[in-house]
C-alpha cells in the first residue's frame, strides 16, 4: 500500500516559515553582537619544517606520521640542481637530488631535537651507499637544516651518535643546508596508506626493519 502523508504541503510550508523566522532571529542577534553558540576563532598553529632523507621516502613518511606533533609529511626531492626533477630522473642519477620527506610539525608538541633523535632510529646512519636494499646516491641519508639552530642541533646529535652509537665507526649521514624542495608525484604520497599490501611487502623484502632492530633494538623507530 502506498504511504500517504496527509497535510504534507502544509507541514512543508510551516517548516519553511519556522526556518525563516529562526534565521531572521539569529541574524538580528548577530548584528547586535548577542548571537549565542558562537566560539572565538582558534589561533592558527605555529608550525615549523624539518627535512630528512632516510632512503625510501615511503618508509620515512610512515615512520614520522606516527610521531605526536607531526602535522603533515610530503615525499619529494632535495639537494640537486635539476629544476623540478621527476622520480624517474632522480633515481636514474645525475640530478644530484636525493629522496627526502618534508615534515611540518608543531613545536609546541614535539621539538626539532626529538624529531632528529627519532630520525636516527629509523635509518642505518653508517651506510654511505644507500639504505637497506635501495642503493645509489638518491637513497643516501641526510638532514637538511632550515636554520642555523636546526644545523646546530643536527650536528650535535650526529656527534653523539658517533661517540656512543651502536657501532663505533663514522656516521655517513650528512648535515646540509636545506634548498629547493620538489614534491614527488602524487602516487608516491601516503603510499603506505594507499597501497598497504605492496608497501608492507616492499618494506619487509628490503630488510629495513630487520636491520633497524639489529642496530637499535627496541629503540628502533619503525
Amino acid at each position: 500500500m502506498k504511504r500517504s502523508f496527509p497535510g504534507a504541503i502544509g507541514l512543508i510550508a510551516a517548516f519553511a516559515v519556522a526556518l525563516f523566522a529562526g534565521r531572521a532571529a539569529f541574524e538580528a542577534k548577530a548584528q547586535s553582537g548577542q548571537a549565542g553558540g558562537s566560539a572565538p576563532a582558534e589561533r592558527p598553529v605555529k608550525t615549523e619544517v624539518a627535512t630528512f632523507a632516510g632512503g625510501c621516502f615511503w618508509c620515512v613518511e610512515s615512520d614520522f606520521d606516527k610521531v605526536e606533533g607531526v602535522v603533515s609529511t610530503v615525499s619529494g626531492f632535495m639537494g640537486g640542481t635539476t629544476p623540478n626533477p621527476t622520480y624517474k630522473q632522480v633515481t636514474a642519477g645525475g640530478t644530484g637530488h636525493i629522496e627526502v620527506v618534508s615534515i611540518t610539525f608543531d613545536p609546541a608538541k614535539v621539538s626539532y631535537k626529538a624529531l632528529v633523535d627519532h630520525f636516527w632510529k629509523t635509518i642505518d646512519p653508517y651506510d654511505a651507499g644507500g639504505q637497506f636494499c635501495d642503493r645509489g646516491e638518491s637513497y643516501t641519508t641526510a638532514i637538511f637544516a632550515h636554520s642555523p639552530e636546526q644545523r646546530k642541533i643536527a650536528e650535535a646529535a650526529k656527534a653523539e651518535i658517533e661517540k656512543s652509537g651502536p657501532l663505533k665507526q663514522p656516521v655517513a649521514t650528512s648535515i646540509r643546508d636545506a634548498g629547493q624542495f620538489t614534491a614527488a608525484e602524487e602516487y608516491h604520497q601516503n603510499f603506505y596508506v594507499t597501497n598497504p599490501v605492496r608497501y608492507k611487502f616492499y618494506r619487509y623484502g628490503c630488510g629495513r626493519d630487520q636491520r633497524l632492530e639489529v642496530l637499535w633494538g627496541k629503540k628502533a623507530g619503525h
